[in-house]
């Protein structure tokens, strides 16, 4: 009798073990919930856009005469060498020399030209002088009727045209003396010369080629004037143009130094921060920026990509909750009871109206826009916190009110965890027909 209850609580023992064990195995795996405490910090809120690094201000060395490149001059940092792609430059560097030959010869043509134009005028006062003494005589021979009135006019006359040949040969001098000046100025512009002291980045022409200057000057050097100060070109989308302000910081990095940070501020262009020609591009509107930076050591080099941040603001001592925390939405299943009908009811009125925007209304007030986020009570269900928020930084965001405190844990995700064990194999063979 005995053995027969032993064996009978043995049974049901069994029994009731296995039958918790297939009801739990049944209920499949629970929800754990993944929180994140919220915490007080400092938060910088910034703007990115990338850009390309030039030089503040680039001459274009061109020629303003044609001619054959004969050589280039020397390097003035490098003995021995001629001047080529970074070459330092100081003003009246000879870059280049054109074949003169053509313009010297014009030259010698032109001092040939002012020099028979002044013979030509010690001719014309030689005749200027011996018309004038006829002249004298012809008044002298008039008074005593010597000779006829048309003998004294022609005297008259030929003094005075000798007279007026020497302004025609002083004319021709002035003239003679213009032309000499072009011919040697165009001679001169056969030395191409630095304007300026710099380094060239950029050398287009090569040493036989033949440069022709007609309506536009041909470049043929380009000259950075001092690779110590640089600019970004940075392209602002439209979206963010509006928090853009003159004299703003700027942080942005180069991919040739990714492990390096730069400073810069935004220049202004004109009364704006920004250029107003903006461009499109696949129907997005862009904007440029102009950033200025230093280059002391000369390290960032001209056209490099610059991804930037443009610093809108900066908040310290603030409540920062995790930008997860605000995109996270529980099921209605996992939302304490008491809190449900609420929530539920906000919803419908939320999606109801998904056609106001409620962020612009917030910030016409000036106090941030609406968000919720979520906390696990006792019970495991999660209650929702309303709050307003501020800047983000692409991780934080700022809390500006709310019942949110530093040290609070709020939910940023959830898993799955099995109630019988934590590392279920889910590919293996499920018990009682479960399925997976």
């Amino acid at each position: 009798m005995k053995k027969l209850i032993v064996l009978l609580i043995v049974v049901l023992s069994l029994g009731g073990g296995l039958g918790f064990w297939y009801f739990k195995a049944k209920a499949g795996p629970g929800t754990t919930f993944r929180t994140t405490a919220v915490t007080l910090g400092t938060l910088k809120a910034t703007i990115g856009a990338t850009g390309t690094i030039e030089p503040e201000e680039v001459i274009d060395v061109g020629a303003q005469v044609a001619g054959r490149i004969e050589n280039f001059g020397d390097d003035p940092s490098n003995p021995g060498k001629t001047v080529n792609y970074g070459s330092k430059v100081e003003v009246g560097t000879i870059l280049a020399q054109l074949d003169p030959s053509l313009y010297r010869a014009r030259r010698d043509a032109a001092k040939a030209d002012l020099e028979k134009a002044r013979a030509d005028l010690l001719q014309q006062k030689a005749k200027v002088n011996q018309t004038q003494r006829d002249w004298e005589r012809a008044q002298g021979l008039i008074l005593s009727k010597s000779i006829a009135a048309a003998e004294f006019d022609l005297a008259k006359s030929a003094y005075e045209v000798a007279v007026a040949n020497v302004g025609v040969s002083q004319a021709q001098i002035s003239q003679a003396e213009a032309a000499l000046k072009e011919a040697e100025t165009n001679l001169d512009y056969t030395t191409i010369r630095a304007p300026v002291k710099g380094t060239i980045i950029d050398r287009r022409v090569n040493v036989g080629q033949t440069v022709v200057a007609s309506l536009q000057a041909p470049s043929l050097f380009l000259l950075a004037k001092d690779l110590r100060k640089l600019e970004i070109w940075a392209s602002v989308n439209e979206a963010d143009i509006g928090q853009i302000k003159i004299g703003q910081p700027v942080t942005f990095t180069v991919d040739a130094l990714p492990s390096r940070v730069f400073e810069g501020k935004v220049l202004r262009q004109g009364e704006f921060a920004a250029r107003l020609n903006a461009s499109m591009t696949q129907n997005v509107v862009t904007y440029t920026v102009v950033v200025s930076t230093e280059n002391p050591d000369g390290i960032l080099l001209p056209y490099l990509t610059a991804n930037l941040q443009f610093e809108v603001a900066e908040k310290t001592d603030a409540i920062l909750v995790p930008n997860a925390a605000l995109r996270w939405l529980p099921k209605a299943d996992q939302i304490a009871p008491d809190a449900k009908a609420a929530f539920m009811r906000g919803k419908r009125q939320k999606d109801s109206n998904a056609n106001v925007k409620e962020k612009g209304k917030a910030e016409e007030k000036g106090v941030g826009e609406a968000a919720m986020v979520w906390i696990v009570d006792a019970n495991g269900y999660v209650r929702p916190i309303r709050i307003r928020i501020g800047y983000s930084d692409g991780v934080n965001t700022e809390v500006l009110s709310g019942e949110l405190r530093e040290g609070m844990e709020v939910v940023t995700g959830e898993g799955r965890s099995n109630q019988l064990s934590g590392n279920a194999n889910p590919f293996a063979p499920q018990m009682f027909g479960k399925k997976s």
